[in-house]
């Protein structure tokens, strides 16, 4: 047969479980001040001086980046590689000067404005900045596709 229980034991046993709660409180409140963050690679990088893209879509850092960079008579501009549909990648076909994206079907022109599909917006255009040295840097964190607003800095640089 057991023995029984002391009184004294099972008040130390009480007061154990009670520190043993202060202490998962402590730690879990300890826990909430420390913020939550997810360090990831920056979304802004240099693509290299801006006079080395020719006129065109430049599919140069699609791989790497997820972005085309286009440049017209005029200037210089970012489309991230997101179709506004369902966040796949499209595609560039240069025999039919236009972006597909291969899941549902959209089509975008090189300006990103939706030609057909059941994409609800343009593409976004990345904020693209030419330096001093005439390097092109592209942000993927501020992005843009109101047209009246994309066509301006900092979405649009311009560049002769």
């Amino acid at each position: 047969m057991a023995n029984p229980v002391k009184r004294k034991d099972f008040l130390w046993m009480g007061w154990g479980a009670f520190a043993a709660f202060l202490g998962g409180a402590g730690a879990a409140t300890t826990r909430f001040f420390v913020p939550n963050i997810l360090y990831e690679p920056s979304q802004k990088f240099n693509a290299g001086k801006a006079e080395d893209f020719p006129i065109g879509v430049s599919t140069l850092w699609f791989k790497q980046q997820r972005v085309w960079i286009v440049r017209s008579a005029q200037g210089i501009y970012a489309l991230w590689a997101r179709c506004t549909h369902l966040g796949c990648t499209p595609n560039w076909f240069i025999s039919e000067m236009r972006f597909k994206c291969p899941c549902h079907g959209s089509n975008y022109n090189p300006a990103g404005d939706v030609l057909a599909g059941p994409a609800p917006k343009p593409l976004w255009r990345c904020r693209v900045e030419i330096t001093a040295t005439g390097d092109l840097v592209i942000d993927k964190a501020i992005l843009e596709n109101r047209a009246g607003v994309r066509e301006k800095a900092p979405f649009f640089a311009e560049y002769a």
